[in-house]
């Protein structure tokens, strides 16, 4: 399967399952990390993903995002 086709059926997942999906750590656990997984991350590896890091930028203050490594080249 290439990229495509893992994105589609991340996307025909969601669709299935959006309205089961109750809180933020579902969604995470659902939708967001099978989506990093695409991209050809491991989720897993703190190496390579940094869940929740706090980005402060601009206006925004406390904001958390998810960072991974610039030197890793999936």
């Amino acid at each position: 399967m290439d990229f495509i086709d893992h994105l589609r059926v991340l996307a025909t997942r969601i669709a299935n399952t959006k309205d089961m999906i109750q809180t933020e750590e579902a969604t995470k656990n659902a939708m967001v990390m099978p989506f990093i997984q695409i991209l050809g991350y491991n989720v897993f590896d703190p190496l390579e993903v940094t869940p929740e890091l706090v980005a402060d930028v601009g206006t925004k203050k406390g904001e958390k995002v998810a960072r991974h490594q610039p030197s890793f080249n999936p």
